[in-house]
Formats: C-alpha cells, sequence, structure tokens
C-alpha cells in the first residue's frame, strides 16, 4: 500500500481496505468443481483481494487518466520483460496498432513504413495483428504455419523479402515462440523492422530471454483472457528509446510534448519550440508531430494491473502444469489428434492447449468440439482461421508467398482447449476422461 504523507489519511485507507477484505470473502468466495456440471472455460480472469484493494486505493485518489499506478506497473513489466522501455495502453490490439504506427513516423527517416510498402506475417492469425498493417496502407504478406508449432514457416521469410520489405510481424501462436534465431537473422541481413505479438506469450521464453525482449517492438494485452488482467489494457515494449517517444507520441493524440498527464515544462522550454508552420513560442503541449490517437490507460486499470503482475509465475506455473497433465493425459490418443509442440529452445507459457485433427479420423472437428461443449467444457478455433477466408478481407489487397496449406488444414481441423491457472488438475482429470469418452464411442 502506499505510504501517505498523512497519517489520518492513511488509517481512513485502511479501515476501506479491512472492510473490502471481509466484503471480498463473502461476495467472491470460490465454489467447488462438479463434473458435466461446473463449466471449464478456455480462459478466464484470476482475481484476488489484492487487486480489488489496488482498486479502490487508486480510486480514492479520483485521478482517472494515468497516474502512480501506471507509472508502476510500466515499470515492474520492463523489469519482468528484461526491456528499457514499456508504455501503457488500453488494450492489446491498441498495442499492435502502436508499434506499427510508430513505424510511419519521417522521423525514422527512409526505413520508415510507407503506404504500399509490405510486412512479412501470417495468415493464421488473429485480426489485430494484421489490420494495423493494413490500416496504416501497408500490404500484408502471408506465410504459412509449421504444425504441431503453429508458428511462422521461418524458412521461407527469405523468399518473401522483396525491395518493398520493411517489417516482420507475427505472433507467437498461444504463447509458442517463433524461430526467433532465424526470424531475427533475416530481419538483420535485410534492414528489417520486427514486432513480437506477445498478447498471447506473457511469460514465455526462447533460449532463456523473454519473448517481447528480442524485435524492435513487443506488444501485450491484459484482457480478461490473457496472462495477467487489468481488465482492458496492453502495453508496447522496446529498448529502443526513440521508438518508446514515438509510440507514447500516436497513443498521447499524436503530440510533440512528452510531459505525463497533468504536467507541464519537462523539457524547460514548453514556450520555446518553432515546429511546422506554426509560430515561434506556440505552446509545445499543443504542438502535435503525428497523426495520433488517444489510446491511453486509466490508473484504475494499471492497479489492478500491478496487483496481477506479483502472481505472474505463479500462473505461468500453472500453466504449464496444466498443459503437462493435458500432454500426458491425451498422448493416448494420437492416433486421432495432433498434440502441441514446442519450437526448438522455446519454453512457452501457454495460452491453450490447442489440437489438430489427423487426415482420415473416423470423426469430425465439429463432433469432438461439440461432445466437449455438451460435457461443460469450453473449446475455440485458433482465431480467424485463414484471415484472407473471412468476410472483411474480400476487398483488402495482400500477397501470399508459398502455400497456405497448414494455414487451411488449421480453419479446418484445429480447436483448442483452456490451461489458464483457474482449471485445477480435477479439471484436467475430467477433461481427459471426456476425451476417453468420446473415443471409446
Amino acid at each position: 500500500m502506499q505510504s501517505f504523507i498523512n497519517p489520518e489519511e492513511e488509517a481512513l485507507r485502511r479501515k476501506v481496505f479491512e472492510a473490502l477484505r471481509l466484503f471480498f470473502e463473502y461476495r467472491h468466495a470460490s465454489s467447488r468443481f462438479h463434473s458435466n456440471e461446473t463449466v471449464i472455460p478456455v480462459s478466464g480472469k484470476v482475481l484476488g483481494i489484492n487487486e480489488m484493494i489496488n482498486l479502490v486505493d487508486a480510486s480514492m485518489d479520483f485521478w482517472l487518466t494515468a497516474g502512480r499506478y501506471a507509472d508502476e506497473f510500466e515499470r515492474k513489466l520492463a523489469r519482468t520483460l528484461r526491456v528499457k522501455h514499456t508504455v501503457l495502453t488500453n488494450s492489446g490490439s491498441s498495442a499492435n496498432l502502436l508499434a506499427v504506427s510508430a513505424l510511419t513516423s519521417p522521423e525514422l527517416g527512409p526505413q520508415r513504413l510507407k503506404p504500399g510498402d509490405e510486412v512479412i506475417t501470417v495468415a493464421a492469425s488473429f485480426p489485430t495483428t494484421v489490420n494495423p498493417i493494413i490500416q496504416q496502407g501497408a500490404i500484408p504478406v502471408f506465410l504459412d504455419v509449421d504444425i504441431p508449432t503453429y508458428t511462422i514457416r521461418a524458412s521461407e521469410i527469405e523468399g518473401a523479402i522483396t525491395d518493398k520489405t520493411r517489417a516482420i510481424m507475427v505472433a507467437h501462436t498461444l504463447g509458442n515462440p517463433f524461430d526467433l534465431d532465424r526470424v531475427m537473422k533475416v530481419a538483420k541481413k535485410h534492414n528489417l523492422f520486427v514486432l513480437e505479438d506477445s498478447c498471447d506469450a506473457l511469460g514465455s521464453t526462447y533460449r532463456g530471454k523473454p519473448v517481447g525482449s528480442f524485435g524492435d517492438l513487443a506488444t501485450f494485452s491484459f484482457y480478461p483472457a490473457h496472462h495477467i488482467t487489468m481488465g482492458e489494457g496492453g502495453a508496447v515494449a522496446t529498448n529502443n528509446s526513440k521508438l518508446r517517444v514515438l509510440v507514447e507520441s500516436f497513443r498521447d493524440w499524436g503530440r510533440d510534448c512528452w510531459c505525463d498527464p497533468g504536467k507541464d515544462n519537462t523539457c524547460g522550454k514548453r514556450f520555446g519550440w518553432q515546429l511546422g508552420d506554426l509560430p515561434f513560442g506556440y505552446d509545445h503541449k499543443y504542438i502535435y508531430s503525428h497523426l495520433g490517437y488517444n489510446l491511453k490507460a486509466t490508473d484504475l486499470q494499471a492497479a489492478i494491473g500491478v496487483a496481477q503482475l506479483d502472481k505472474l509465475d505463479d500462473f505461468i506455473g500453472t500453466r504449464k502444469r496444466n498443459f503437462d497433465l493435458l500432454y500426458k493425459g491425451l498422448s493416448r490418443f494420437e492416433e486421432f489428434l495432433i498434440l502441441p509442440q514446442a519450437t526448438p529452445n522455446a519454453e512457452p507459457s501457454w495460452f491453450g492447449f490447442i489440437l489438430t485433427i489427423r487426415d482420415g479420423a473416423p470423426f469430425t472437428r465439429e463432433s469432438l468440439t461439440g461432445f466437449l461443449e455438451d460435457h461443460k467444457i469450453a473449446t475455440r478455433l485458433l482465431f480467424a482461421g485463414n484471415i484472407t477466408k473471412q468476410p472483411y478481407f474480400r476487398t483488402i489487397p495482400y500477397r501470399v508467398v508459398g502455400s497456405l496449406e497448414n494455414t487451411d488444414r488449421i480453419m479446418n481441423q484445429s480447436f483448442w482447449i483452456g490451461v489458464f491457472p483457474a482449471i485445477t488438475e480435477e479439471m484436467v482429470e475430467y477433461v481427459v476422461d471426456r476425451f476417453s469418452a468420446f473415443f471409446s464411442r
């Protein structure tokens, strides 16, 4: 808890927190699992009393935009990722938009992303990994993925590069890191930006190093489904100070000023600038160097995130345990199912447990997922499947290099189930039992 100068105020806050503990125990007591009755979701939030205390603590300040908790969260997340900078925003999708937008800044010179340029990615992805590329007027270039890692076929990246290629933007699918050795090597050779969409992968590592610390920019999501949550929220991470300033500019209306909310004259010459065609001395707080947005998060969100970060290691451990239990329990059904595998040199903090129905299996994906759903086991498909088949993509310009054979296979034959921390060993045992019941038919 924050230490306050005013002892009376601190005592009053403590009384509120004591009442909150009683309320939390009454309102949010955990319930027992009942097989075939309790739904086992694919994902969800795991919140405790510390999150509630932080949330109310922040609300009592009435500082409703980014403040002390936002600062603390950015510092703690940067330490967790082992990066220099993190920039808090209102969602993971906004983080992706900001990361791509930052690459369009004229301050990056001839390397900047311009309309008509190309960005290499995959079609087996979530829409907001791809959408910012399109929204900035660039062309997505789609490669296939490998099964059973479900990550980009890195061996084909070199053949996809043209004189228009400016960046590689790929997600660590369901928490499984892509081949960062090969991607970073190709990017360095051709002077390309690398954007790691790590929204599903907080806590995953590659050669012992956190994902999100390899590329020029990386993005994270704190939606309730993800590894930690603040309700709605996201972040951009980078080791590049110039890119950090650009991300913050696009996040904060496109302004040139870098003052924190509620602060003035950080640069020491607020009325000493001449930029664009504005007169000398025009207030720096109202000079805009980019076509920006307002994608800030609030201190209320950040307060929850600070408490969640304290639990991250435990969350990761539980996800790995659940993944291992499912792998062990379902391995006897490999005649029918392709089980997921980690990328070599990677240790995933799995977002979900993905399965692909083998060719020639005597059942369909829909019959298996329907059986599981009927027994209260939630399932999901791998996001957009093949995004080029989505209705909104009919008018979108894009390029495909090679075949999207595996992407189409995922679209038709793959699904995933949950491993998130609220899933207990008892629940996993029930899930495996239901798979066994399906195959015994």
